[in-house]
């Protein structure tokens, strides 16, 4: 049985090879060989440029939500008071240098 699988595995090898030796004779082959060839070419640049893209897309997001939430109102709160806005203390006098 196993003998059989490698006869009809080496016939199979075989016909594949005389049937791309007669595609390679063909005329024109080889100009759908180089089409087939620019086209895998420009289908790889395609990937890489894809790749690109997705990296940009997330920093995008990443920067709209934080334009969104500086957007957003913020709560109302007490503006911070300088250090030369406290009162001064009762009792106390400015000292002179």
């Amino acid at each position: 049985m196993a003998e059989q699988k490698q006869d009809l595995l080496g016939r199979l090898a075989d016909l594949s090879e005389g049937a791309v030796q007669r595609l390679s004779e063909a005329p024109g082959a080889d100009r759908a060989l180089q089409a087939l060839k620019g086209l895998a070419d420009k289908v790889d640049d395609l990937q890489r440029r894809t790749r690109g893209f997705e990296e940009l897309e997330r920093r995008l997001a990443t920067l709209e939500k934080r334009v969104d939430s500086l957007a957003k109102p913020k709560s109302a709160r007490k503006p911070a008071s300088g250090a030369g806005a406290r009162p001064a203390k009762p009792g106390s006098a400015p000292k002179k240098p």
